[in-house]
């Protein structure tokens, strides 16, 4: 395998050590064997000191990442035992801890498409710079799956219940609106994005981004937040449907129409699992969390079904199982966080 068919590049410059994604055909998908090359990275870097910052990018003009490779994932829960996808969410998410507690600058140039697990290996991170480009998204109730990759700790800690509506909806944000909702920090326009990170191998990572910083544009949130929070703040998301169906604003209207197509066993598990982020401390203890949600969403219907329809057939016509949101009980929820015993990740820890 040539240098440039590896999955993973890596690379210094000056001051600065470069992880790029490298599956611009697949929008950088995220599969086991670019965890584990990222981790060795960040191993190696953090005992070097010529390493003084971390640059992430995806290579094409897509995106950084658009998620962990869900084709996998389903022909696992499909076919396999379910071993794999586990090994995989273990390294995933110990990787996504890492990062939020890496003890050097970790830039996450967020530029495109920025989406599940791309969330998780960039707004973990302490420098998060989106661009008028970004569209970032936990989309994962479309495909019968819960927001993880720490999501649900990012989402549960948005300002009022934006969090939820993005969670639920799987609705993507522009530059603004993630900055609004703690998912990035600042705005630099794509053509400076170049220039940027030829600066970060000579200066300091503030006085790279003081260069090169603009003031985000406003996104579409604030026109939004009075019905966003009155409905999303309800304990239930049949109320939430039936609040949005009685608000009156046609856009309120059609997230409830969104919410009627996702997976209903989907959305009231990540309602669910945001709200117990919301009481957990620590990333670490919300990531066990999701490691439990993940194993146990890999042997329900939902999930294959989920990857079936938009990634395998893309016919976009999943058929839920259960079909409605009344035939979710409480007790189906609970399945989904009940302690794995001697398969638990160790990531609460």
């Amino acid at each position: 395998m040539t240098g440039s068919e590896e999955p993973v590049l890596l690379h210094t410059a000056g001051r600065s050590a470069h992880i790029t994604l490298n599956r611009p055909r697949a929008i950088n998908a995220l599969n086991h064997a670019m965890v584990r090359r990222i981790d060795e990275a960040l191993t190696a870097w953090e005992r070097d000191p010529a390493v003084e910052t971390v640059v992430i990018t995806g290579a094409g003009e897509r995106g950084l990442c658009a998620g962990g490779d869900i084709r996998a994932i389903h022909d696992d829960a499909r076919d396999g035992d379910g071993t794999a996808s586990a090994a995989f969410w273990r390294d995933e998410y110990r990787l996504n801890a890492r990062i939020a507690r890496w003890s050097k600058p970790y830039v996450a140039v967020m530029d495109g498409i920025v989406m599940g697990g791309g969330v998780g290996v960039s707004a973990h991170g302490d420098v998060r710079v989106v661009t008028e480009r970004s569209r970032i998204a936990m989309p994962e109730t479309g495909i019968g799956f819960v927001p993880d990759v720490g999501g649900t700790y990012l989402l549960s800690r948005a300002p009022g219940e934006l969090g939820t509506y993005l969670a639920l909806t799987g609705a993507a944000v522009g530059a603004g609106d993630a900055v609004l909702c703690g998912l990035a920090d600042h705005y630099v326009p794509s053509d400076a994005l170049a220039r940027l990170v030829d600066d970060l191998a000579e200066l300091p990572v503030r006085e790279a981004l003081d260069r090169h910083m603009r003031p985000a544009p406003e996104g579409e949130f604030a026109g939004r937040r009075e019905w966003i929070d009155s409905c999303f703040a309800a304990d239930t998301v049949e109320e939430i449907v039936r609040r949005l169906l009685d608000h009156g604003d046609p856009a309120a209207k059609e997230t409830a129409e969104t919410l009627l197509s996702r997976s209903p066993t989907a959305l009231k598990v990540t309602l669910a699992a945001l709200r117990r982020a919301r009481r957990l401390g620590s990333l670490e203890q919300v990531l066990e969390q999701e490691y439990r949600v993940s194993l146990a969403a890999l042997s329900m219907p939902d999930l294959v079904e989920g990857i079936r329809a938009q990634v395998i057939d893309k016919d976009r016509d999943p058929r839920w199982s259960p079909a409605g949101l009344a035939e979710v009980t409480g007790t189906d929820v609970e399945r989904f966080f009940e302690p794995l015993g001697g398969r638990e990740s160790g990531l609460g820890l």
